[in-house]
């Protein structure tokens, strides 16, 4: 007991990744009584961040939510940040600048890391459109913990869809800085996973994800049939 105790406590003592400089004085971390390792063993898998990213209208939060629910009926534990909905609360200080876009990202990286110590697997749904941003989360966590997915739907598509009117009022000069038209989208360079989301339909697209974290031995593999 005496021995499993110590082990715990070496690995929260861990210096947290990322900038630890903070603006506030006499401030000192403290580790928690139950470190992630513990609820993953509780839990029966590990957490992970999946970053989904793509243009809007690319299907980023329709496949967040079901790799969610499909993840819900294994009894994983999961929780989805949407772009929409963090910029209602926790992001409605922030317009789409890039500076503005900058924080929203640091801000969620953040969030996302804690999601991961607590022994979740959360899905992000975030345009991001600039790679030094993401790489930024991604390093905040540990190799492995960041999974980056590319929803690849070609910029004609999503337009298309367009099932918010944002493009149109974008080609209208009605929205500043709206991603694809009149800012870039930076797409990345080597993702975990580049799923194209345009053409590829949805029961598919959730099925490479799921693959992707059994492979990670993120998630228990199906047990195979009994004869």
């Amino acid at each position: 007991m005496e021995n499993g105790s110590q082990s715990r406590i070496k690995t929260m003592s861990a210096a947290p990744k990322g900038d630890t400089t903070p603006k506030g004085t006499n401030i000192v971390w403290h580790d928690a009584s139950v470190d992630r390792q513990g609820r993953a063993s509780q839990r029966g898998h590990r957490s992970a961040i999946l970053w989904f990213t793509g243009l809007s209208g690319s299907g980023k939060s329709t496949l967040a939510n079901a790799v969610n629910a499909a993840l819900f009926e294994q009894g994983i534990a999961t929780y989805v940040l949407d772009g929409d909905n963090i910029r209602h609360g926790l992001c409605k200080d922030l317009g789409f600048s890039d500076a503005d876009r900058e924080e929203n990202i640091r801000r969620i990286g953040e969030v996302a890391k804690l999601f991961l110590d607590a022994g979740i697997i959360v899905l992000t749904a975030f345009v991001s459109p600039f790679r030094a941003d993401r790489d930024k989360a991604r390093g905040l966590v540990e190799a492995g913990d960041f999974i980056e997915i590319h929803c690849a739907a070609d910029l004609s598509i999503c337009e298309e869809r367009d099932t918010k009117g944002l493009y149109a009022k974008a080609r209208a000069g009605e929205i500043k800085d709206f991603t694809g038209i009149s800012s870039p989208y930076e797409a990345p360079e080597s993702p975990e996973l580049n799923i194209n989301t345009g053409n590829q339909d949805l029961e598919s697209c959730v099925n490479v994800v799921i693959k992707q974290l059994q492979d990670q031995q993120l998630i228990p593999a199906p047990h195979p049939p009994v004869s």
